[in-house]
Parts: C-alpha cells; structure tokens; sequence
C-alpha cells in the first residue's frame, strides 16, 4: 500500500465517520476513478461503480418480479442479495445513490400503472404525465435511498454490515412517507406459512425475516469475492489473498429465521382455524358492480338488484364498493334521505358506500364532502357512518390546491374531499366492524388504532381500484390488505368496484374472490372473531426503538474494545 492510497483512504473515513480516521485495506482489483474506498467498518473492497450501480439496478428488478402482482415469491429471498453486495465498502452517498436506483426501478416497473392514473384524472398530456410518473417513483424510490444511506453511514463507523442493514431496511419501511405505501414481506403473501409472524411484528417483522435470508446469502457471496485472487501491481506477483473469515453467525441467522417463522406459521395456522372454526359464522354478500369512472347512472339499479339477489341466496350481511351510489346526500338530512331512496328497499343489513356533503355556513363558499360508509339495518334505518381519513391524492384532492385553487381548473376530474377523523366503528346487531375506504386497509398502523378503539369482531373495506386500469394494482392492493387480518386474526371482507373483491381469512388465506372488471356478486362464509395480538397489543414501538438504534449508528463510531493487559482477567 502506498502512502498516497493510505491518505486517500483515511480521508475518506475520516468524512464519513465523523472526523476518526482508521488505517484501512485497500482493494487490489484496479478502481475507476471516483470509486471509493473500503470503509472503516469493511474489511473488504467495495465493488467499482459501474458494477454496483448494475447490481442495485438488478436488485430493483427482482423487488418486481418477487412483488404481488408478478408473484415469483421465492426470489423474495435473494432479491436483494446484488444490493447488499453493491453496498458493501461504499461511501454514505453513494451508498444511497445505489439504494435509489434500486428503489426507482422497482418503483418504475412496479406502479407503472400510475400513468394511466395520472392521464385519466390529471388530464393532462401523456409525455406530462410520464414526467410526474418519474418523479413520482424518483421520491418513492427515495425509501430504499434512505436504507442505503443509513447502512453506509454505520458501517463507515464501524457496525456489523448485517445488523446495519436490517435496521436500516426496517427503519426505511416504517418512516419514510409515501403516496402508495408498500411492505417487502407482501411478497410472500401466497405463501400464508411465511406471513404468521405478522401477528407478532406485523409487515416488518416479515420482511425482516426475509432480509435474514437475503443477508445470509449475500455473505456467501461477499466472502467468496473476498477469496478471489487479487490483480497484482506490475512487477509484484503480490501475496496470497487470505480474506476476512466467513461471519457463520450471519449464516446461522439467515437459516434460523425463516426456518423458525415456518414452524410457528404452521402451528399458528392450525390455532387460528380452530379458532375460526368456533366462532359465529355468518353469510357475506358482496356486490361488485364495475362501474365507469365517469359514467354511473346505473349505479343504484346495480347495486339494489344485486343485493337482493345476495339476499334471496341467504347473505345476513352485505357490502357496497366504495361510492357505490355516488350520490351526495345532506349532511343535515342523511339519514332520513338515504333509508328513502336507498337501503328501505334492500331488506338485507347494508354497508352502503355513498358521499356525504356539508354545506358551508356562507352560501358563497364550498361546501364540505366525506367519502363516507353507512351502516343500514335490515329495516334500511342508518345505524352508523365512517367517513375516509386517508384521502388519495388527484383523484380525492389536489395537493396545494386549498392554496392555489386554480390547480382545480386545470385538472378539473380531481375531487375535493375532506377527510374524517373518527376511529368508531359500525355496530350492527351487537356486532363491531371496522371499516376502511381505499387504501387505508394497506396502513398497519391506520388498522392498529381502528382495532384497538373499536374492538371489532370483522374488519370491512370499500374499495374502487378502477382508477388504475386493468393492471396489476387491484392484485397489489389485495396482497397489501391480506396482512391485515394476519395482523389481528379477524376476517376481512373487501368490496370494490371493479375488482379485486374478496373475502379474507385470519390466517391470510383468499376464501373466495372476484375477477378484474365484471360485474359480479360475491356470496361467501365469514366468521366474527375477537382476541388480542401481539403486534395489536404492542403496535410499532419495537420498530421505533429499532430505528433509533439504526439513527444512532448512523451517528455514532461504534466504540472500541478495550483489549486486556497482561495479568487481567
């Protein structure tokens, strides 16, 4: 090693690390200019750019292929085996320029079904809506930057690359605000004796379970690079590579986790159907009446024939997709206007998806609608409301469009809604459902609060996914909320619009669904269960402890140990 490169090498620590500088070895392959160094908690050479930024890319496309939608779930566990590689020895920044290219090939094949959404609601011209798309999956793609940027950060002061990388992957999954929110260990979603540690940890617990598995392999990988012969300097035939040792706890760790998730999957499944088995059945009809966009006037014919068509079948309980009648009823008079016109005629018990709108006190100034959820009595009396809290941006509001109300002119098919604010679920017949509208059955923490204020015995979504096309979405969207009834052992049943209605069991299991654009009814079991869990009972804090600790060794040098002197114990 040359004095220069040694120079070079503890500057570089010496940045990332906060001012302490360490003696590092240096890679004997040759380097491109601008490759960084090993850092100080690497014992090994980082990979040159071009060779990483492919790998973080490759890392990318297999999050795709191994995500709902595609379904290739075991590439689940060594998808992102090239990014932990690509990682290994570099820079914070550049750490995290690799998360990023990662996260935006993943984000660009992923939701390419976000164009089409923006061309329908934003109208504006394709080649704009492509733009917005990009920089759309550009700041998505900013979560796996963040992963990648907290796990150079500690690794150049000095922690164990793996543990730096799980609480970075978890920390990066728990913080980081998206538009469309989604979990790595949805990828084994078809794999229900992989996800029943969900009631334990929830959506993270799984993918970190994963992540074991991929770290693992990744270190196989790493230490076999590290074995491979070095290109000597001209004139030197160099000595022989040794390489770090191989980190046989990391192995151990990668094989447990899986193996261990897999037993308690199996014994948690056989405990929850005998749960289930006990419990108060009941029959849930569904109505899915695929709906245009902009074209309802049949919506209310739909949904009244379809219902008591259920009704006649035997269904004790029905469910509307979300806006199933998009009329919009006073706020003043709902309830009387909704028995009269709607569910008086349904003779079934209801949850009705309808509008609810609020008239401002200055007729001069708009009023305020809700996207709302009624609960209606055999008799067609309204027993209960919910209205969304999580609204959708472009489709239910324009972002800065209360400050600047002219970007309503010029996407004039984005609505402006209000969002609600109570947890309270609809209580039927002694019965608690707690119901969700859109995607705020893919929010574990949004269900968390939902369940433990209401105690509910069913867990109900509305849903219209007709917004994205016949694409992969609808699928998506249902893999997301499958983790819910894992999460809190209860049954989840989601109408929507256009499909993917569904019936949900507690241990993840599809009892019965619907296809994509068709109109259907759904007639199916479901069963009204109670119980706590771990994950309802304790919620995210462990995650949030985990993410100080990734915070704090993105912070701090990890500290030295103090060797013995001769004579001490």
């Amino acid at each position: 090693m040359t004095t220069a490169h040694q120079q070079e090498s503890e500057a570089a620590v010496a940045d990332a690390g906060g001012g302490e500088t360490a003696s590092l070895p240096l890679p004997d392959a040759p380097r491109s200019a601008g490759d960084p160094p090993a850092s100080a908690g690497s014992a090994a050479r980082a990979l040159p750019a071009r060779l990483a930024y492919a790998l973080a890319a490759l890392s990318g496309l297999f999050y795709f292929l191994g995500f709902p939608g595609v379904d290739l779930w075991p590439i689940s566990f060594f998808g992102l085996v090239p990014l932990i590689v690509a990682l290994r020895g570099q820079t914070p920044a550049r750490a995290a320029l690799l998360g990023w290219i990662a996260g935006f090939v993943m984000t660009m094949t992923g939701f390419y079904w976000l164009l089409e959404m923006l061309r329908v609601f934003s109208g504006f011209p394709t080649v704009l809506c492509a733009l917005f798309m990009a920089i759309l999956c550009g700041y998505q793609a900013g979560r796996i930057a963040l992963c990648g940027w907290l796990y150079g950060r500690a690794e150049a002061r000095g922690w164990p690359g793996s543990v730096a990388f799980a609480l970075a992957f978890v920390t990066s999954e728990l913080v980081y605000p998206l538009l469309f929110p989604w979990y790595y260990g949805a990828s084994v979603h078809n794999a229900p004796v992989m996800g029943q540690v969900a009631d334990l940890g929830g959506p993270y617990l799984v993918g970190l379970v994963l992540v074991a598995a991929n770290l693992a392999i990744a270190e196989l990988v790493m230490h076999q690079l590290d074995r491979a012969p070095p290109s000597p300097a001209p004139g030197d035939a160099g000595p022989a590579r040794r390489g770090r040792p191989l980190n046989r706890a990391v192995l151990a760790v990668g094989i447990a986790a899986p193996a261990l998730a897999a037993v308690y999957g199996v014994l948690r499944i056989r405990a929850v159907d005998a749960a289930a088995a006990a419990a108060e059945p009941i029959k849930i009809g569904i109505v899915q009446p695929n709906l245009a966009l902009f074209d309802r006037g049949n919506a209310l014919k739909i949904h009244v024939s379809r219902t008591r068509e259920l009704a006649q079948q035997g269904a004790e309980l029905v469910v509307w997709s979300e806006a199933g009648v998009p009329q919009a009823f006073r706020e003043s008079a709902y309830q009387r206007e909704v028995q009269r016109s709607l569910t008086r005629r349904l003779g079934v018990p209801t949850v009705v998806g309808t509008v609810i709108h609020r008239q401002a006190a200055d007729r001069n100034e708009r009023g305020v609608s809700f996207n709302t959820a009624l609960m209606a009595g055999k008799d067609g009396e309204i027993l209960g409301r919910y209205d969304k809290q999580y609204l959708l941006a472009f489709g239910e509001y324009l972002p800065f469009g209360e400050m600047v109300p002219y970007l309503y002119k010029l996407s004039p098919n984005s609505g402006r809604f209000s969002s609600g604010t109570s947890f309270a679920p609809l209580e039927w017949e002694g019965h608690r459902l707690a119901t969700m509208i859109c995607y705020e059955d893919i929010l574990p923490h949004f269900v968390n609060k939902l369940v433990a204020q209401g105690d509910p015995d069913l867990l109900v979504n509305l849903t219209n996914d007709a917004w994205f096309g016949d694409s992969t979405e609808p699928w998506i969207h249902l893999a997301l909320a499958k983790m819910r009834s894992i999460e809190h052992r209860r049954y989840l049943v989601r109408a929507t619009n256009s499909g993917v209605s569904a019936i949900v069991d507690p241990v993840g299991r599809v009892v019965t669904h619907s296809d994509t654009f068709k109109e259907q009814s759904l007639l199916g079991e479901a069963r009204f269960m109670h119980g706590q869990t771990v994950y309802g009972t304790v919620k995210d804090i462990p995650w949030y402890v985990a993410a100080a600790a990734s915070a704090a060794m993105a912070l701090f040098t990890r500290p030295k140990r103090r060797r013995p002197r001769r004579g001490e114990a």
